[in-house]
Order: C-alpha cells, then structure tokens, then sequence
C-alpha cells in the first residue's frame, strides 16, 4: 500500500513511518492516519505512532522497542510488551535485543575505520590476512566479501540453530571454509553472513587486535554505544530479553537456545534501538568517518557485468522516486527481528527491534520502505 503524503515535517515521518510498518507488513486496511489530517507537533505525531504501535505491532510480538533520531538527536524512545512473558518484565529502552544482521553494518564500521589508517586493502586477496584460508581458484576480496559479491556460502540446513561454542573468529571459519562456492567471485550478488565472519578473521590481522575487543574500543565506546555488546551464550545479562518464537498453537514459546560465538560480525551483536539510532546518526556526517569513508560504504557495488547489487559495503542502498538516498539494514535472528534506516537528506534515522523470531515489520523492508519514502519526499528538491 502506497501512502500519499503532503507534508515533508519530521513529526508527520514519524506518524507515517508506524503507518508503513503497521499497513505494509500487517496488511491492515488503509489506517484513518494516512488520510487525517498530519500532525502539527512532535508530541501529536509521537501519539498517533504509539497508538497505532499498540494497536497493530505489539499484539503481534511479545516485545518491542523503537527510537527515532533526528539531526543526531534522539527525540522518541520507548518500549512496548515484555521483555519476559513469565516474569512480566516490560520492555524498556535499556532491554538488549538481537540485532541479526544489522551487525553488518557495525562491523561495517570498524572494517572502514582501518581501511581510513591503511591497515586493510579492500582489493588484496584475503590470504594476505587469513593465510590459511583456502584457495578457491579465484580471487576472493575483502570489498567482494563485504558487497556479498564474493561467493561465499550462507547458512544451511540447521546452522542457524547453532548451540555450540567457538573459541575464536578463525575456529568459525571451519563451518564453510572448504565448502565450494556459489558462483565466481564477482559474478552473482549472493547473501552470505558467513562472508562476515571472514573478514571479521581479516580484521583482526590488520587490526592486531582480537574481533571483538576491536569493535569495543574503536566503533562501541567511540560512538557512545554504551549498551551494544556480543551475544554471549549463558552470560549473565540483565538487560538481556527472552527471545520468543511461535509454537505449533500459535501461541509465544522461549525460542530455541543458540550459541552465537561463530557469527559475531554478520549476524551475533545485542543492542538497543537508542544504540542503533545513535550509531546510524554518526554516518550522517563525515566526523566518525570521513566523508569518501562514507560515500564507500553507501556505494552500490557491482557485478563484473557492470549491474548494480544495491549494496554497498554493509548498508542497502535505496532510492525514493526523487532519487533521495535511503540506506538500511534489516536483521532476522533466533529470537529477534529489527530494522535500521536513515534518510541522509533529512538527517533521519529510525530503529526498531523485537524479541521474535518472526515477526513481519522487517520482512520484505525494502520494497515497503521505498514505497513511503518515494511520496514522503516527493517534490523535496
């Protein structure tokens, strides 16, 4: 469903951006805001988002939280549900949740960060930094790996189940390392979070530093991301949700236990939708990241044909029917969903989380987010 906006005001992108999540993934009737009046304050159109949240989202999953930043200021946060059914425990804008594969776009950063101190080549083969990765027959480069470009296999079977742990980056590689690849390095854009969890082991040779020790220092603390951390199997965590599945009566059910120590960059990270927004703000804006840094990660790489994949170097890459930038990532993971977006142009940034397995509101993202932002920003020259 398309939503026909007339207003550019930040506080009716907040009100439409829970109409799109609400209408697009639930595939309600058209809601009575989209054609109300829009909002004339932040607090109206923060109302409006919360009752349609409670209305139409958070019946859906156990529990949710979003925050929404705006010029590097966070001006809504709040959760919604339990972050545990049985104890009751609300869901507050402190609860950790997984964050799947928008870890990518995290590590994404700490890759730039030492591609910027000319410690990594992104163009060197990875057995420059992982010597004892094996030969393919081909050529396999970090940019190919993190454009998903690289040939690299995904999950299969039930290795995203995994439960059992993984003394280091390098001991995960074990998983795929010998396995053939999908197509020749180049030729076919093939999602990979496995291609991750490679240049996570070529980070720590150019970084001389462990993978996750790294991230802490350079990208967590740098960035004031005070509550991203590893998803560390049986650590004590109190600010850590349950994370929910649905049962065969299609009622919520603790979700399968996992072990996350073998996916730590592609898809293994805990954060808070505060994190999130504070993180994707610092990439509105040369400063953490210099400013052709950034333009490097928001490039659409290509395949050797020439065709854009609209992905960059952790980030999705879209476009408004203006030609208005959108960049995303979304995440799916045991016990987890979530979404991050900006809008470079706006200086918006927007992240939501649930403690769920499946819920929708990331599903088949980028199609609906193109669909708001295309009439949102229609005429914003």
């Amino acid at each position: 469903m398309k939503l026909r906006f007339r207003s550019l005001r930040f506080s009716f992108f907040l009100a439409g951006l829970v109409v799109l999540v609400a209408g697009a993934f639930w595939a309600q009737p058209q809601s009575p805001v989209a054609s109300a009046p829009p909002p004339t304050t932040l607090s109206e159109a923060i109302e409006r988002s919360r009752a349609l949240i409670k209305a139409q989202l958070a019946p859906k999953v156990p529990g949710l939280s979003v925050a929404v930043a705006a010029n590097g200021k966070i001006v809504w946060s709040e959760g919604f549900g339990f972050a545990d059914l049985e104890k009751q425990t609300p869901v507050t804008t402190a609860t950790r949740f997984r964050i799947g594969s928008i870890s990518k776009s995290v590590t994404a950063a700490g890759l730039a960060l030492l591609v910027e101190r000319g410690k990594l080549d992104l163009d060197a083969p990875v057995q420059k930094y992982v010597a004892d990765f094996p030969d393919k027959g081909a050529v396999i480069t970090t940019r190919l790996l993190a454009g998903h470009l690289a040939g690299i296999r995904h999950y299969k079977g039930d290795e995203f189940l995994l439960n059992r742990p993984f003394k280091c980056v390098r001991e995960g590689l074990a998983i795929f390392e010998n396995d053939p690849l999908v197509a020749p390095p180049g030729t076919k854009y093939s999602y990979s979070t496995y291609g991750w969890n490679l240049i996570s082991a070529v980070m720590e040779t150019a970084a001389k530093q462990e993978f996750l020790s790294f991230m802490e220092q350079k990208v967590f603390k740098k960035l004031k991301m005070k509550s991203t951390r590893p998803d560390r199997a049986g650590a004590a965590d109190p600010q850590r949700t349950q994370f929910y599945d649905t049962d065969p009566q299609v009622k919520f059910a603790i979700a399968p236990t996992v072990d996350c120590s073998y996916k730590w960059a592609g898809g293994g990270f805990l954060s808070t939708p505060e994190d999130l927004v504070r993180f994707g703000s610092a990439h509105l804006q040369p400063g953490f990241l210099k400013k052709e840094t950034l333009e490097l990660l928001f490039t659409s790489q290509k395949t050797s044909d020439g065709k854009e994949t609209g992905y960059g170097i952790g980030w999705s890459i879209l476009k408004d029917a203006s030609g208005h930038r959108i960049l995303m990532h979304t995440g799916g993971s045991v016990g987890g969903t979530s979404v991050l977006l900006l809008h470079p142009d706006s200086k918006i940034v927007v992240a939501m989380i649930c403690n769920h397995s499946r819920s929708p509101f990331a599903k088949d993202a980028r199609e609906a987010i193109a669909d708001f932002f295309a009439p949102l920003f229609a005429g914003n020259q």
